[in-house]
This record gives C-alpha cells, structure tokens and sequence, in this order.
C-alpha cells in the first residue's frame, strides 16, 4: 500500500469554474484519487479556493460586495459545485484561512534567512484616475508578444505568456477603464529565483521520465530563456500581510500564498479529523515515503515547477521543518471552446453550475476524461458531447446492464442463476479480462487518462460481445442449464462493470452495484493481483437477489443539442 498525496490547482474565486477548469485539474485529480483507493491505497486529496489577489477585488467590485464577503459567498459556490460533480475532496479548504497566513508568513521569513528574498525598487502601473498603484490584473492592455489587445498585466491569456504589468503596450486601468496611467517607482520584495535556476534544472531533469513532456518542456523553456527573479508583494489591501517594516499596506502576491495553502489545507484538514498533516508533508517527519502527485492546466506549470519549488527548496536550505516537492506533475492542454478558450472573466463556455442543470454529472465526467487534453487541445463541441453520452454511456454500457438484468429477472426469477458449466465463451471473455484488465490499471497508474477510459469502454464492449456469442436467450429454449450459464456470466461482468466504472462515473457505477446486490466493502478492485481473473464470472453467490437498476442514461436528443447551442453558443469552428 503506498501513501499518496493529490494536490489539483487552487480554483479561483472569480466564480464557479467553467468545465476547462474542470478537466484540466480537478476532476482528473479525482478519478486518479479514486482509483488509487480502489486499489487499497493510502489517498490524500487536498484543494482549496485561491482567494487573493487582484481578480478578487474586482469581482467583490463587480458584485458591489465586500471581498471577504464575496469570497465567503463564492467558497461555498465551488464547494457546492464540486459536491455536484461528485469530487472527493478529503478536504476543501481555503487560501484565505489563518493558517496559510501564518505559514506564509514564516515561509517568507525563513525565504529571507536564506537570502532569496530582496527588497528592491520596481516599476509599476500608477493610474491617476484611481488615484493607487495597479497591480497585476488591475492593468490591461496589448500583449508585448502576441498583439493581443486585451492581455492581463500578469499573463495573456491569448498565448500564455507571463508578463510584468509594465510589458503592456497601450496599457489602461481595469477598474475604470482609465487610460491616465503612469510608471511609478515602489518597493517589493523579490523571490530570487534566478540563483535557484542550476538546481531547478538539475531537479526538473530528474523527472523528465515521470513527467509528461508538456510539464517539463515548460519549465526548460523558462529556464533556456533565463529565469528572473519575481515580485512576490503587491499593493493591495486584500491578502496576507507583509510583516516587514516599511510595507504597512503591502500583501504577498497570490502567487505565492496559494501553493503554500495546499500545506496549510493539509494542516486544516488535520486539525478537523485528528490527522497527522506532517506526516504528508514534512520529510523530517515521515513525508519522505508519501508519493506527492500535482494536477494542473498548462498555465499554472511555470509556477510549481518553478516559483513553489524555489519556496520548498529555499526554505528547506533555511533549516528546520523540511516539506516534500512534487514527484509527478500531470499537466493538461486546454479544452477548447469552438475554436477559443473558455473563460471566466468573459463568461465564454459552460460552467460546472449551468453543466449540471442540463446534464447528470456522469455524462460530463465521462466525455471530459474520454477526451482529456493529455497530448493537445481537446476542442469541446455538443456533437461529440452527445457521441459520448449516447455511444459509450447508453448503448455500450447502460444497454448490457439493461437486458441482463431484466432478463434475469423475467427467466430466472430474479437472481443469480446456479446450474450449467463453464465453456468456450466463458473462457474468451476471461481471457479478454486477463489482458484489459491490467492495462485499465497500469493506465490509471500512469494517469492516462484518456487511454483509461478507451480500456473502460473497451472491456464494456467485451461484455456486449460475450452476450453475443454465449446467446442465453437463445439457449433457454433448449437448455435452461446452458441458458443459466451465459445469465450467471453477465450478472457478474455487470458487477464489474460497476466496479471498474466508479472513477469515472460513481453515481451509475453505484446504482450498478446496489441492482446487483455489492456490499460496500467488495466494491475495491481486489481483482489488481489478476491470480483468479475467471473467478470473477462466478462472484456472485448463486441465489443473490437481484434487480434491474433505474435508468443509467438517457439518450441527449438533437432537439437539446440544438436548444443548448442557442443557450450558451458553439457551432461550427
């Protein structure tokens, strides 16, 4: 049994996610978390809101509410929406509680004995308009690099640069739309990153085999093109005092508070259940056997594996408390939007609360892990969002359940068949399971996620294909025994049907294994040693009561498709 960490990248504030965010670290977080329970492992998976920094203020703005009210209101938002798509979070916590100031604030000071922070004069966006300095996203303007006119002075969101507020071309204040801007001098402090840079190169090459190449071909790209050092304070009112004189009035940068509250999380989860939060996270006191996985989008890679480990590392060289770096990092493309990205900001796409009104979760769990940006963009359309639903969810895996069980229930009088022996067919759909089985594992292990699903449906479609061949119904009219054999079968594949599905769709794989009478404690995958693979088509204990579940899908008709598109836009690209 081994002891793993899950970490997904903090959600912003700004509101309920839409389902880019959804399928770029969450919900790939949560199928992993599950099926790495499923194998009896020891899982940890920790998010949190990421509540500070300029985004927030001006969406409290925006709403014409207090930021810590807007923040409240908006956790429980996320929180709710995350229950919604059924994420198993052991603990949601937030960036804003007190311990992730109090540990903030020592990592900063520790930061400090180890020389990586200085205080320096810097330039920056003053509007006069708004008669304040401009941090981060309060400045918008044209893109250095790519032209795009409405890039963020933090990063453009056209071509995923990270960029200085006084990169921007034509820059103007978004909070009044001001052009009356301004280069004035004041004081930040810096993390010094760039004398980090030998040992981060060091460190991301050592995982080069357990990363996938979009992970660390970002962070060689910003290594190769030199790594500066960053501002890690900001003007602002909302956040995490600076408790440097001089810097009354001064937060830290959100960027650096948030990937520490995934240890300050852990710390509150602790303190809620009685858990041990060191022994995930500090190496001096165990953490040194925890396998520490990150999930996140493509724009989030520069930072954690390069801002966060330069905080790890530099306060590890400080001395004391020593805390674990990421082991694997899983980072995703993004999922496309009919030809552009979703967005928060903008409103563009579908988001987790408007999903969850049109659709069960299930359909969206499947479709956005079936199609996971692994390799490239994955470009959301509703044509093949219904593909999935109705080929893989209704025909291949909702059908097979449907008519065994109901014709166990009108042949057999509703339970496991006893009687007949195993043949031929039995003995294809087992070696079937001896090979897919394995694979459905070792891709989850390897957090392939898209190649998981393609192994899930393909071992569903197994099932249809031994109904075929073994043909009970056919057999009844002859020989009841026979007839009894190829039921007794498919009850038992229904029953691992349920089983293999429960990171991917859990609320159908329950009602799966609730019709075929599962107990709680046998739905693990106590099959992963693979020593008695046939065995699973006998499972069952004959006799067990047994009954057709509720509808598992229902088919999305082209009338909805069409209703959808007017609702929230798409069409062709």
């Amino acid at each position: 049994m081994a002891r793993i960490l899950i970490t997904s990248a903090l959600p912003y504030i700004n509101g309920v996610k839409h389902l880019g965010n959804l399928a770029g670290s969450m919900l790939p977080a949560d199928v992993y978390a599950r099926a790495m329970r499923l194998l009896g492992h020891d899982v940890l998976y920790i998010c949190a809101t990421d509540e500070h920094g300029t985004p927030a203020e001006l969406a409290a703005q925006a709403a014409g509410m207090d930021v810590a009210d807007y923040c409240d209101e908006m956790h429980q938002a996320q929180k709710s929406a995350g229950e919604d798509f059924a994420l198993s979070y052991d603990y949601f916590g937030r960036s804003s509680a007190r311990s992730n100031h109090a540990l903030t604030q020592d990592f900063a000071a520790r930061l400090e004995d180890a020389g990586l922070i200085e205080e320096r004069v810097s330039k920056q966006v003053y509007s006069n308009a708004d008669q304040r300095f401009l941090p981060d996203r309060y400045v918008e303007g044209t893109c250095p690099n790519c032209d795009y006119e409405s890039a963020r002075g933090d990063q453009c969101d056209n071509c995923g640069k990270l960029l200085d507020p006084i990169d921007l071309i034509n820059p103007y204040s978004a909070v009044s739309g001001s052009k009356d801007v301004e280069i004035r001098e004041t004081r930040h402090l810096f993390l010094r990153q760039s004398i980090m840079a030998d040992d981060l190169r060091i460190w991301v090459n050592s995982h080069s085999a357990d990363w996938p190449p979009l992970a660390t071909s970002i962070a060689l790209k910003w290594l190769d093109e030199g790594l500066r050092d960053r501002a890690i304070t900001r003007d602002l009112k909302w956040g995490i005092p600076v408790l440097r004189q001089g810097f009354e009035g001064k937060v830290f940068y959100v960027w650096f508070d948030a990937p520490i509250a995934y240890i300050s999380a852990t710390q509150d989860w602790a303190e809620k259940t009685g858990g041990d939060w060191e022994s995930w996270w500090r190496t001096d006191k165990g953490a040194g056997e925890v396998q520490y996985v990150q999930f996140m989008g493509k724009d989030n890679v520069a930072f954690h594996t390069l801002s966060f480990p330069t905080t790890i590392i530099g306060t590890n060289n400080a001395g004391g408390d020593q805390y674990k770096l990421v082991d694997n990092l899983k980072a995703f493309n993004w999922v496309t939007w009919y030809g552009g990205k979703f967005s928060t900001s903008q409103g563009r796409g579908v988001f987790m609360d408007q999903a969850i009104s049109i659709a069960p979760s299930d359909y969206w769990r499947w479709h956005l892990m079936a199609n996971a940006p692994e390799g490239n963009d994955a470009a959301f359309t509703w044509e093949e969002f219904q593909n999935s639903v109705n080929s893989d969810l209704a025909n291949v895996l909702g059908n097979f359940v449907n008519r065994i069980t109901k014709y166990a229930v009108g042949k057999f009088d509703g339970v496991v068949p006893d009687g007949g022996q195993d043949g031929e067919h039995e003995a294809w759909i087992a070696a079937e399971l001896s090979e897919r089985l394995p694979a459905l594992i070792a891709h989850y292990e390897a957090r392939e996620f898209r190649k998981a699903a393609e192994q899930t449906r393909a071992i569903w479609a197994a099932g249809n294909e031994y109904l075929t061949r073994s043909a009970p119904w056919t057999h009844y009219k002859t020989d009841v025994d026979q007839a009894a054999v190829g039921v007794r079968a498919g009850l038992n594949l229904v029953a691992l049907f349920g089983i293999i599905a429960q990171p991917l769709i859990p609320d159908a794989a329950a009602k799966i294994l609730n019709a075929v009478g599962v107990p709680e404690g046998n739905r693990t995958w106590s099959f992963g040693d693979f020593s008695g693979v046939a065995d699973l088509l006998d499972a069952l204990p004959r006799g067990l009561p047994i009954s057709p579940p509720e509808l598992l899908f229902t088919k999305i008709e082209d009338d909805q498709i069409v209703k959808w598109t007017e609702m929230f836009g798409g069409g062709e690209v």
